[in-house]
């Protein structure tokens, strides 16, 4: 019980901080509270990691920042943006209980990774996670769907599947994320299914 009481405790702390941060980038750009979402009904951040006082950057400000980004690194606009949807709902100083963190949802390692100075400067945030996702579409040949589960789950699970993991959260968000890219004209392959759902290969003759 004291442990996970401390763990909240920090976790509260991190939040208070990413907020902190997020309203001086704010002042910076001269944005007023509360800020508008970037899409009328944005699709929910997961729980966890949506708190008072986090709210979604405008899109005014994301937009340029999304393009940029996806420009540099060379990956879709529209991709950035689905996944920036699904991890954060937009929210630069989304913080999770596993200690993702920012618009992108960078782990520890990840940022550590990618020099990552600032998780919660939503530019910064916006590189990394952009550099790594193109990391992953080049690592999976550009199939989308590993690649996104990989980005969820982690390359590990991938490799240990043999494909998506059997994982409701990594198959509903590689869901979603396609079915909104293919409301903008994208059409990326299927998910692959995990060797405890693929069909036995047909019996010898």
């Amino acid at each position: 019980m004291r442990a996970a009481m401390e763990k909240q405790r920090a976790a509260i702390a991190l939040q208070r901080e990413a907020a902190r941060k997020q309203a001086e980038f704010a002042n910076r750009y001269r944005w007023t509270a509360p800020m508008a979402a970037v899409e009328p009904a944005p699709a929910p951040a997961p729980a966890e990691v949506v708190e008072a006082g986090c709210p979604a950057l405008p899109e005014s400000a994301v937009v340029p920042m999304l393009r940029a980004a996806a420009e540099s690194q060379e990956v879709s606009f529209d991709l950035l943006r689905a996944v920036v949807r699904q991890e954060s709902a937009f929210r630069p100083c989304a913080v999770s209980a596993k200690g993702a963190k920012g618009l992108m949802q960078l782990m520890p390692a990840t940022m550590e990774r990618f020099s990552v100075a600032d998780p919660f400067h939503p530019e910064e945030n916006l590189n990394a996670g952009a550099r790594y996702l193109k990391e992953l579409l080049g690592r999976y040949k550009g199939d989308l769907a590993l690649a996104l589960g990989a980005y969820n789950a982690g390359p590990g699970n991938i490799s240990e599947s043999g494909g998506l993991p059997d994982f409701a959260e990594t198959r509903n968000y590689v869901s979603a994320i396609l079915r909104e890219l293919q409301t903008t004209g994208v059409t990326p392959r299927p998910p692959p299914a995990s060797p405890a759902n693929r069909p036995d290969p047909p019996a010898a003759q």
